[in-house]
């Protein structure tokens, strides 16, 4: 009998709206994302893909506890099967949860690098950091740079340093290979596989689902705020045959190794998303249904998707 694993990661339904002033100085409440859900295991790599302003890095920020103020939240966070309240969510950032962000600007622009990486712990990590560092190609001299003097790709490397260097049980690196070379960007790739592998969950937003494919256990794909479909990183290799989501499909045939097909139309805007279903506009399988309803996730041949169509 096949043990089910518990999950590191569970978020259930969740949905964050900002409030918004519109032109005549009235509030309304801007929703980005809805009815989000999605579990991270212990020993895998989770790649959540989809095109800018689909929610990716909302979701690191509601799950760190990090959103502006004028964010509201609702839905379910649970790290290790506890709800990740506000409390804990400052408790554990940094240490059990480990970010490699988006922006370089994360970097505090006073303190020199290496000392920044290295952190608060006792002792210093300073020669596993400086083993990092010549890892991704970063030269002995950098740890005594502030980070105005490092270069958009060193800046990014030293982020991701950060992150391996914790002993964290979950690193969510958003977008962490932008700026580097192919060589160090699968240097950084396979760190995270081997942190995966140690029995830590990963969680890799990238808007490169090509690359998801070969680093993830399985992928999560958004669209316009939600997910639209989780399913083996295998069935994407496979190709549009083995997915189950019209939206997943579509990404597939536009990448250009593929069909290199655009999708017709565009992601709807947070202000002006359609009543059902928000990929209907855009799709060639759309039914009445379909404009009318907003579809709930099924499970389909082992994976998760959102369609009342889905194969």
């Amino acid at each position: 009998m096949e043990r089910i694993q518990k999950p590191l990661l569970e978020v259930s339904d969740l949905s964050v709206s900002f409030r918004m002033y519109d032109s005549g100085l009235e509030q309304k409440q801007l929703p980005v994302i809805s009815s989000l859900s999605l579990k991270v295991l212990p020993g895998e790599i989770l790649a959540v893909a989809g095109s800018s302003g689909s929610g990716k890095s909302l979701l690191a920020s509601a799950i760190l506890g990090i959103l502006p103020g004028n964010a509201t939240v609702s839905g379910s966070l649970r790290f290790d099967g506890e709800p990740l309240t506000p409390e804990r969510q400052a408790k554990l950032r940094g240490t059990e949860i480990a970010l490699v962000p988006q922006s370089v600007a994360f970097l505090d622009p006073l303190m020199k690098v290496g000392a920044q990486v290295d952190g608060h712990r006792k002792p210093r990590p300073t020669e596993r950091r400086r083993k990092l560092f010549c890892r991704f190609g970063l030269p002995e001299q950098t740890e005594r740079l502030y980070p105005f003097q490092l270069s958009g790709g060193m800046a990014r490397r030293v982020l991701v340093s950060t992150a391996l260097l914790t002993s964290a049980r979950l690193i969510i690196a958003d977008e962490p290979t932008p700026g580097m070379s192919l060589e160090q960007a699968e240097e950084a790739l396979a760190m995270f596989r081997a942190m995966a592998d140690e029995g830590k969950g990963v969680v890799l937003i990238t808007h490169d689902i090509d690359l998801a494919f070969h680093i993830a256990d399985r992928i999560a794909v958004f669209y316009a705020g939600t997910t639209v479909e989780t399913a083996p990183a295998a069935d994407f290799r496979q190709g549009p045959e083995a997915l189950r989501h019209p939206y997943s499909k579509a990404l597939w045939r536009a990448l250009p190794q593929h069909e290199f097909r655009p999708i017709p139309g565009f992601q709807p805007y947070a202000g002006n998303l359609p009543s059902g279903c928000l990929f209907a506009p855009r799709c060639p399988c759309r039914t009445a249904e379909c404009e009318k309803s907003v579809p709930p996730m099924q499970t389909v041949r082992k994976g998760e998707v959102r369609c009342f169509h889905a194969t």
